[in-house]
C-alpha cells in the first residue's frame, strides 16, 4: 500500500519542482492522514491510592507528572468501587513495586526511604515507572528518575527523561496498537 501513496504523491512533487524551477511560488502538499487504525486513546491506568496514608498527596503528584510527561498511557485515581490496575499501600520497608504486567501492580511505599531523606514525589514518580515497564536503572544520575536511591538523598527530580518516556510510549503506543504487554510478576527494590 504505501507504493500506491508513493505513486499518487510523485505528480505533485513533480509538479512543484517543476514550478520552483520555473521560479513559480507552490504550496506544500497537505500531509497525509494517519489511518485510524494506526492511532489509539491513550491507555488508561488506574491506581488506589487509599492504602497510600500520609503518601497520597506525593502519589497524585507523581501520576500528574507522568500525565503531563506522556500521551499514550494516562494515570487516573480508580473511580469508587472500580478495581484499581494499580494498588499504592504505604509501609515501614524500603519502596518496591510488584509489577504483574504492563500498567498493573503493587507499589509499597516505604517509610524507610522516608526517613533516610529521599524525596517522596520522586519515589513515587519512580515507582510508578515501574508499573509503565521501566527497570532500574543504577547506578545512575538524578536527571535518570529510574536511577532510584543512587542519584542520593539530595537528588529531588521527579521528571523522567527523555529515554524514559519514549521507552514508556513505546511500550504503550504498541499495545494501544494491539501488541500484547509482557506477563509475570516483576519485582523491583528500589
Amino acid at each position: 500500500m504505501r507504493s500506491s501513496k508513493f505513486v499518487r504523491a510523485l505528480p505533485a512533487a513533480v509538479t512543484a519542482v517543476l514550478a520552483l524551477t520555473a521560479g513559480q511560488a507552490v504550496a506544500a502538499p497537505a500531509p497525509a492522514a494517519v489511518p485510524a487504525e494506526h492511532t489509539a486513546a491513550a491507555r488508561t491506568v488506574t491506581y488506589d491510592a487509599s492504602g497510600a496514608a500520609e503518601f497520597k498527596d506525593a502519589v497524585a503528584k507523581g501520576a500528574a507528572i507522568w500525565n503531563e510527561s506522556v500521551v499514550n498511557v494516562q494515570l487516573k485515581p480508580a473511580a469508587s468501587g472500580q478495581q484499581a490496575n494499580v494498588r499504592i499501600i504505604a509501609d515501614d520497608g524500603w519502596p518496591r513495586t510488584l509489577s504483574t504486567g504492563l500498567g498493573s501492580g503493587t507499589i509499597y511505599f516505604g517509610r524507610e526511604a522516608v526517613d533516610e531523606g529521599y524525596n517522596t514525589v520522586r519515589i513515587s514518580s519512580h515507582e510508578l515507572g515501574h508499573i509503565l515497564g521501566l527497570p532500574d536503572m543504577k547506578p545512575g544520575p538524578c536527571s535518570s528518575l529510574m536511577s532510584g536511591s543512587t542519584a542520593g538523598v539530595s537528588c529531588t527530580n521527579p521528571y523522567p527523561n527523555a529515554d524514559e518516556k519514549a521507552e514508556v510510549e513505546d511500550s504503550f503506543g504498541l499495545v494501544g496498537a494491539g501488541a500484547t504487554a509482557a506477563a509475570g510478576p516483576l519485582m523491583y527494590r528500589d
